[in-house]
């Protein structure tokens, strides 16, 4: 079919980068955010996030007038759904997946559906959320037909594809990487194949919505599993008194060990999260998935500890001072390097537990945030060269670029990282 108008809604970090691939191969694209301020400074032919590439893409895009964001959905051949899927706020041991965004989502497009449109919902999801947006469409559009009551003749198509992009790679990742196609019916698969072939370049691979569903939780369940051995290996040496960083190097030069590195705990809106969706539908099966969350999800508090223990030795050896005269500084507030993404950061959660507990004055230093960012709490953000020069303790959190490229400030260190130690 011919896809003359697609429609993306929300407009973060997947849906504005996935609206302007398809405006720059001149497809007319209607961008949907809740969030004035975002479709706002989009009409303006700016991003409100950070993605290399990106600002330039949607200048033209805007000016050439393939890209138009609004707050109401319009009438279009396809529509993309990227919203974010959080976890209800409950006291389980086990969160619980959120899909008010997917349902909001759904209740904002039903109106303007009509017979041969195309939904995908590209939010990584728990198993089951395609089929659950399916119904919730029919509920919605009585008019319809769908396909799970309709198979190949259903008026509209329905799939569920997940993205596969690398924070600040997003634009060429789009392009390049392989994707997953998990049609409600072979025809849903089909069509939702020929969407992305506007820009994809990688291969689009056909599968079930379910499967498509569970093999984004499977990639990031594995990453999550991974990372939780390196964090607990770091700990282990720490008792052991071993450099974790030099041991990973020597036990990565066997042919077939690859230990990754660790890190004050995983954030981001993928891996920290996913992995509970599997262990939400199958608590007593996902074993090993669910105890590399709870590893992943402990190690800040170890930081925390870390910390506890550095301002306890600087006050031992400096015993004219007291609490409230240390200042103790924090490198990266990120979940990742070299982007401005705070989503589930662990580097957060440990600057903020910090903030609280510590009397003296706690310092930040993220380079890729505003001066002004309203989540900094009772911390100041000041510039790399003042946190170097004025604090007592440095805590590395987050290897930046710009922190690789100084020496170790003098001071105690607590680095998260191995880039300082």
């Amino acid at each position: 079919m011919s896809f003359e108008t697609i429609s993306v809604i929300g407009l973060g970090y997947i849906g504005l980068p996935t609206a302007a691939m398809f405006a720059s191969r001149k497809k007319k694209v209607i961008g949907v955010d809740v969030n004035q301020n975002a479709v706002d400074t989009i009409n303006r032919g700016e991003i409100h996030i950070v993605e290399p590439e990106l600002d330039m893409i949607v200048h033209a895009a805007v000016k050439e007038g393939y890209l138009k964001a609004t707050i109401t959905p319009k009438p279009a051949d396809a529509f993309l759904i990227a919203v974010p899927t959080p976890f209800k706020n409950n006291d389980s041991d086990i969160p619980e997946p959120d899909l008010s965004y997917i349902q909001a989502a759904v209740k904002a497009i039903a109106p303007v559906l009509k017979k041969g449109d195309l939904v995908i919902l590209e939010s990584t999801s728990p198993v089951g959320a395609t089929e659950q947006m399916a119904e919730w469409l029919a509920e919605a559009r009585g008019d319809l037909t769908f396909p799970q009551t309709h198979d190949e003749s259903s008026d509209i198509r329905i799939a569920h594809c997940p993205e596969r992009v690398l924070p600040g790679h997003v634009v060429r990742e789009l392009v390049e990487n392989d994707r997953v196609i998990g049609g409600m019916t072979a025809k849903c698969s089909e069509t939702a194949i020929e969407l992305y072939k506007t820009f994809v370049e990688g291969e689009c691979v056909t599968t079930n919505a379910r499967t498509a569903e569970m093999a984004k939780l499977t990639e990031n369940s594995c990453r999550d599993v991974q990372i939780a051995f390196a964090n607990e290996l770091s700990i282990i040496c720490d008792k052991l008194d071993i450099d974790v960083w030099e041991l990973i190097s020597l036990a990565n030069r066997h042919p077939r060990i690859n230990i990754l590195q660790p890190g004050p705990g995983v954030g981001g809106h993928c891996i920290a999260v996913d992995p509970w969706f599997i262990v939400s539908k199958t608590p007593d099966e996902a074993r090993v998935i669910h105890t590399a969350r709870l590893v992943n999800d402990s190690k800040p508090d170890w930081v925390i500890n870390k910390v506890k223990l550095a301002i306890s030795d600087f006050l031992q050896n400096n015993p004219s001072k007291t609490v409230i005269d240390v200042t103790v500084a924090c490198y990266g507030l990120a979940f990742k390097p070299d982007i401005d993404d705070l989503r589930e950061s662990p580097a957060m959660l440990i600057m903020h537990s910090i903030s609280q507990m510590h009397q003296g004055q706690t310092l930040v230093v993220e380079p890729n945030i505003d001066y002004d960012h309203k989540e900094l709490g009772n911390s100041k953000l000041v510039n790399l060269e003042l946190a170097v020069e004025e604090a007592d303790i440095h805590v590395m959190l987050v290897d930046h670029k710009q922190f690789k490229k100084i020496t170790a400030p003098k001071g105690l260190i607590v680095d998260t990282k191995g880039i300082w130690s």
